[in-house]
């Protein structure tokens, strides 16, 4: 199975209204109309630069259900990661996630630089710039193996605000 890049996600949600104007409104994701007729409580959404036909579905299961146990108390997913172009990008999404409420943590994983979000119904996500293949230096590699607090600013100056990130990784050269 020649896998070259994940399509789109599902996730099941309270209020697929609610889940669409977070989704919309922090990670500006657009909503496609691509919902069968007759059919509620549904939505589909395309992130702003995605070449997918959409890359979220939203499924409406109702303000009863309860949070996922998943890593508690059941195997289950733990998060999905979106990967963003730039330094510049992570920062703007950064913010946009603390304005809402929604940041909740994040990591300086060596070679990628992460930030982690939860949505209105505690679904954890992250966000992420991978440093280009040919930025890429022992000193990177090596700091994989640890997890440290992650410093935008220095990050930007270390690669430049505006590199574009994953090139030569995700991303052909």
């Amino acid at each position: 199975m020649g896998v070259h890049r994940l399509n789109h996600a599902v996730l099941f949600v309270r209020d697929v209204n609610r889940s669409v104007a977070f989704y919309r409104d922090v990670l500006g994701f657009r909503p496609i109309a691509m919902t069968p007729d007759g059919f509620k409580g549904a939505a589909f959404l395309q992130a702003p630069d995605s070449t997918n036909d959409h890359d979220l579905g939203l499924f409406e299961i109702g303000e009863g259900a309860g949070p996922s146990p998943a890593g508690r108390s059941t195997v289950g997913l733990y998060h999905l990661a979106w990967e963003v172009d730039t330094l510049d990008e992570l920062e703007r999404v950064a913010g946009k996630l603390a304005e809402a409420g929604a940041l909740v943590g994040t990591s300086d994983h060596g070679t990628t630089k992460s930030l982690y979000g939860k949505d209105p119904d505690g679904l954890e996500f992250e966000v992420v710039w991978l440093i280009p293949a040919d930025l890429l230096d022992p000193a990177a590699l090596e700091a994989r193996k640890r997890i440290r607090p992650l410093d935008i600013a220095r990050e930007k100056e270390r690669y430049g605000a505006t590199t574009r990130g994953g090139v030569g990784i995700s991303v052909p050269a």
